[in-house]
């Protein structure tokens, strides 16, 4: 576990080490809280929304709102109150123990309710001055709003600070108000907290500064908010070694879900660098097509069918329309428009550019994805939910597009910025798409031309192995033609193309191995400081912890279990202090890089923890309705 260190006494300035960071959702929006106490990262009212704390990109002056200690402090601990996502940071100084508890209520039944974010203090021991800062910088930090300290008497009386800034407007109501900071614009408070004391803070957003949110009672919105997580934990059906993580993961996939849709998105948060200073730098507030089979896995395997066919909803509401449109990814609503910009004002997570939002890779053509759809409705239909004409309808009209492009060359599931090529995860997974077609008509009885998806299966399958396989290397190669591996190759057990004890499936995880491995950690493909020829971009970036999952998967398919086992151990200990993973993790620094915490990492730990422990993998035959013989 990454060492959480001492909280500074310096003046707020850049973020600290993505580590160091926790997340709040209330299953709308997410907020990042750093260690010392300072909500660094929070977009409202939705995950992709403009953000009002920007610290996490830039500093202390790009918005944020820290309570901490205005002491040394010596140490830190936290956690989640029990299984939930309300916060607990304890801060031990020489004058006593702070308890800091953070929370967002999540709205999952009443959508409408306005966001807002809870926070308190509670003496534990002793007494500690602490140290209020808030400054609100809407649209990404270039929006300073226009601040007033209101006190009304009608209807109610109330008292609370207003920021406003064109659509947005911010509320804050508490114990004690901050005051204004003369010749900054910024707002501050420092008091004491004695053993029992408690004080509280509520910030309430609204689109509509003449309606203005009514107070809450931020003890009842915070045990509220903790039954809410206890009550949705308690369906989750795991008792496996690692238990904790297992859970941790899947609340934050939850957590990662916008409710009104059922949609998940990728990360909370944008431009968090793959590597240090450099320019792989991409916003992940949206939903991938990628994760579908994954997230269904994920869920359903340990007892959470509700989220599974929300998601499965959501899927098939954004995929429909004219399967030549169908993309990789798509925002919380369905939103098919992701234009990519650079947020110039911002200098980026420690220097790290360009800060970007939106994703150019929503245009790119990548043909794996054709199969994740129709592995995961497939996988729906298998674990109960009712397949209809119309879906059904859909799915064919994708087959029907994807005969006649499956041969042309793609992006990948890496999106490459470099130029097309025949990667051979992309006809892996144009197989699967026909192969689980050819399945619900031997299977489920759905109609359509199954003799052609059966040629068009075959026909791929033969392809990838005289074309996708390097004798030379021992290996399936990245692309056709190419020397080099990617961990990609490491779901070709996983999804059934091969069996795992197949001797080409064992000889490319030990060429992987060798290539991509550092540690118990997987690159994703070789990467270095000059440019890369196959994603057209500088920089090494991190290992990728969803490929570390994958290599666990692929030695526990290929009879290593063993070692599987012993690496699935040891990738649950690089968790942070309160079991969230980042997207990458670079072994020089020993810090996370990337988005963070990223879905696909939990995904991954998730799906190995069912391959090892218990639950099914993606590439079983049908299991619906007791069918399945174990």
């Amino acid at each position: 576990m990454p060492s959480l260190g001492q909280v500074s006494d310096q003046p707020v300035g850049p973020p600290g080490p993505i580590e160091h960071y926790a997340l709040l959702s209330d299953l709308r929006t997410a907020a990042l809280v750093g260690v010392d106490g300072s909500v660094d990262w929070l977009c409202l009212p939705r995950f992709d929304s403009p953000s009002c704390f920007s610290r996490l990109l830039g500093d202390g002056r790009d918005g944020h709102w820290q309570i901490v200690p205005d002491e040394p402090v010596r140490e830190v601990r936290r956690r989640y109150r029990d299984n939930s996502l309300v916060l607990e940071t304890e801060f031990h100084t020489d004058g006593g123990v702070l308890r800091l508890v953070d929370s967002m209520p999540p709205h999952e039944k009443n959508q409408h309710d306005p966001p807002c974010l809870v926070r308190m203090v509670e003496g534990v021991s002793g007494e500690v001055d602490v140290r209020l800062r808030w400054i609100v910088r809407f649209a990404y930090g270039d929006s300073v709003p226009w601040v007033r300290h209101v006190r009304q008497a009608e209807p109610e009386p109330d008292e609370y600070i207003l920021a406003i800034a064109g659509p947005h407007t911010a509320v804050l109501r508490g114990d004690l108000l901050p005051q204004r900071v003369p010749h900054e614009r910024a707002h501050e408070l420092v008091f004491t907290v004695s053993e029992g004391q408690r004080r509280s803070w509520v910030m309430q957003w609204s689109s509509d500064h003449e309606t203005v949110p009514p107070p809450m009672d931020p003890v009842q919105e915070t045990q509220d908010s903790a039954d809410f997580w206890h009550e949705w934990t308690e369906k989750i059906d795991y008792s496996g070694p690692h238990a904790a993580a297992v859970y941790r993961s899947l609340a934050t996939l939850k957590a990662l879900t916008y409710a009104p849709t059922g949609g998940i998105i990728a990360a909370p948060t944008t431009s968090l660098p793959e590597a240090f200073g450099g320019n792989r730098n991409w916003d992940y507030r949206y939903c991938w097509l990628r994760d579908a089979t994954l997230v269904l896995l994920a869920l359903d395997n340990f007892g959470c069918s509700a989220e599974a066919a929300a998601w499965r909803r959501w899927l098939v509401r954004a995929v429909a329309g004219d399967p030549a449109g169908v993309q990789i990814m798509y925002g919380v609503d369905g939103e098919r428009h992701l234009l990519e910009w650079e947020v110039d004002w911002l200098a980026g997570y420690q220097g790290a550019q360009p800060v970007r939002v939106g994703n150019g890779a929503f245009r790119q053509q990548q043909l794996d994805v054709y199969g994740e759809v129709m592995d995961a409705l497939h996988l729906a239909r298998e674990r109960g939910v009712a397949e209809n004409a119309d879906t059904w309808a859909l799915q064919r009209g994708m087959l029907r597009h994807l005969a006649t492009i499956w041969q042309q060359p793609d992006k990948g599931l890496w999106e490459v910025r470099g130029p097309d090529r025949h990667f051979t995860h992309s006809r892996v997974m144009v197989w699967v798409a026909f192969d689980r077609a050819v399945r619900a008509a031997e299977e489920d009885g759905l109609p359509g031309p199954v003799e052609h998806w059966r040629e068009l299966r075959d026909e791929v399958h033969a392809e990838v192995l005289a074309k996708g396989w390097n004798p030379e290397l021992g290996a399936f190669t990245q692309y056709y033609g190419g020397t080099t591996v990617d961990a990609a190759t490491l779901l070709i057990p996983s999804v059934g193309f091969l069996p795992g004890d197949d001797e080409r499936v064992r000889s490319t995880i030990r060429v992987v191995e060798r290539e991509l491995r550092r540690g118990v950690l997987v690159d994703r493909y070789t990467t270095g400081e000059d440019t890369n020829e196959v994603d057209g971009l500088s920089g090494r970036e991190g290992s990728f912890l969803a490929c570390s999952f994958w290599l666990v998967d692929a030695l526990a398919l290929s009879g290593r279990r063993d070692e599987a086992v012993a690496m699935f151990d040891e990738l649950v200990a690089l968790a942070n202090d309160v079991g969230l993973y980042a997207e990458e993790f670079d072994v020089h620094s020993g810090r996370f890089t990337g988005n963070f915490p990223q879905a696909f990492s939990h995904l991954a730990l998730v799906n190995s923890a069912a391959v090892l422990h218990g639950g099914h993998t993606r590439g079983e035959s049908s299991r619906r309705n007791g069918k399945d013989s174990r």
